[in-house]
């Protein structure tokens, strides 16, 4: 079934190249979204796909990138949107 996730990520998340490697995860998964940095210094992402390859994302998340630090993963069902692709945004 597909599914929309509205992600937060918080943790050393930001200039460590965790936006980059998100997408890349995202597109591995097949998810279309985003990601973008928020002023809290968290990782914001909505994703969207299969909720099997969204849970495998949420795991990924949980990692993170090589020189991330990631502290927690929050993450709540939401909306259907129209996204096509998964991009970076800000």
């Amino acid at each position: 079934m597909v599914k929309h996730y509205q992600i937060k990520v918080l943790g050393m998340v930001q200039g460590v190249w965790f936006r980059k490697y998100t997408r890349e995860a995202a597109e591995t998964f097949n998810l279309s979204g985003f990601v973008e940095n928020r002023s809290d210094g968290s990782v914001y992402v909505e994703a969207e796909g299969e909720e099997v390859n969204l849970k495998s994302f949420l795991g990924w998340l949980e990692k993170g990138s090589p020189l991330s630090k990631v502290e927690k993963v929050k993450w709540k069902e939401g909306n259907m949107k129209p996204y096509s692709k998964f991009s970076i945004s800000r």
